[in-house]
């Protein structure tokens, strides 16, 4: 399934390069309907915001673009990951609110953004073709979603798939995105300790890993949104290691969350109607998430007349986003 996807994602990315589809108005986003985020509870103890300051190493940075007249800007560096072994390209966009003097002391959610074909050399969540950057900062400030730390890295360390995992004798792609990236985060920036601050958000080969991520590591990170996902790991590299594979598998990993009873996870999935994955994110969302009934709560977004591309899932971003943010803590102002 993946090859067709990557053959997808190249056509997509030139037909959006020939149209000039270059910022926000490149695919009609609605969030017209999106209503205001519900109060949440302060994260605050003894009246104070609760934060975890920027731990250091501090990275040096590079400006990748600008994303606003407020002087928010992607920014780019690359960064050892000492749980890992792998060093990889990492960006970053910072919400405008995070340097308003009001929020100067609270934590800000961080939601870890996944491409999807190879998801290298690039990130395509960083670049201009879907104002990721500008849309979040358009409807956080409208009061629709949470001002997310996006953090974006590269999701392979070469041209083939490692689906987010650690792969007997591979790079350690898994340690890569649910330890060394929030360490990344937390060197260089304000955050929360508790998982109610930490979510993934990937699409095809990008939605699998962190699917998988959220499924494996529930006492980290709470939710995902997980656009147009691969359901079982297929990397070719898993050959000969069946068990391993195994304790990759998001249905496998489904399955021992819900016998566990918990901790509760959140997944907002995106699907286009007309995707080839439909009967198969449909079945595993029946058969693995329990809505009310168990820890693994879900909602589905399909996208009347979509196909298989992030220009696809841009378009219920709006909702998928106020649905995780929900669930998460938000920043709190100094009074």
């Amino acid at each position: 399934m993946k090859s067709l996807r990557v053959r997808a994602a190249v056509s997509v990315a030139a037909l959006g390069l020939l149209a000039g589809c270059g910022g926000p108005k490149g695919d009609v986003v609605d969030a017209s309907n999106v209503p205001q985020l519900r109060a949440h509870a302060a994260d605050a103890l003894n009246g104070r915001p609760r934060i975890v300051p920027p731990l250091g190493p501090r990275s040096a940075f590079s400006t990748f673009r600008t994303t606003g007249d407020d002087g928010s800007r992607v920014i780019r560096t690359k960064w050892h990951g000492r749980k890992s072994g792998y060093t990889g390209d990492v960006w970053a966009w910072l919400p405008p609110q995070y340097g308003q003097p009001k929020y100067a002391k609270s934590a800000f959610p961080v939601l870890i953004a996944l491409p999807g074909a190879w998801g290298y050399p690039s990130n395509y969540w960083a670049e201009a073709t879907f104002a990721l950057e500008e849309r979040i900062a358009e409807w956080s400030q409208e009061g629709k979603t949470l001002p997310f730390i996006l953090v974006m890295p590269v999701l392979n360390p070469r041209k083939t798939y490692y689906d987010g995992s650690d792969i007997p004798g591979q790079p350690k792609m898994g340690t890569w995105l649910t330890e060394d990236v929030p360490d990344f985060a937390r060197a260089n920036f304000r955050t929360y300790a508790s998982r109610d601050g930490w979510a993934f958000m990937g699409s095809s080969s990008g939605g699998f890993a962190a699917l998988k991520a959220v499924l494996k590591e529930p006492r980290k990170f709470k939710a995902a949104i997980v656009n147009g996902p691969d359901t079982a790991p297929d990397s070719p590299l898993w050959k000969g290691h069946p068990a391993e594979m195994l304790a990759n598998d998001p249905r496998h990993l489904a399955r021992q969350l819900t016998a566990r009873g918990g901790p509760q996870v959140y997944l907002a999935f995106e699907l286009g109607s007309k995707e080839d994955a439909v009967p198969d994110v449909k079945r595993f969302i029946s058969g693995y998430t329990g809505g009310a009934r168990g820890p693994i709560h879900s909602t589905l977004y399909e996208i009347p007349d979509g196909v298989h591309s992030g220009h696809t899932y841009i378009q219920r971003m709006p909702e998928s986003l106020h649905w995780i943010s929900e669930q998460m803590l938000g920043p709190v102002p100094s009074v």
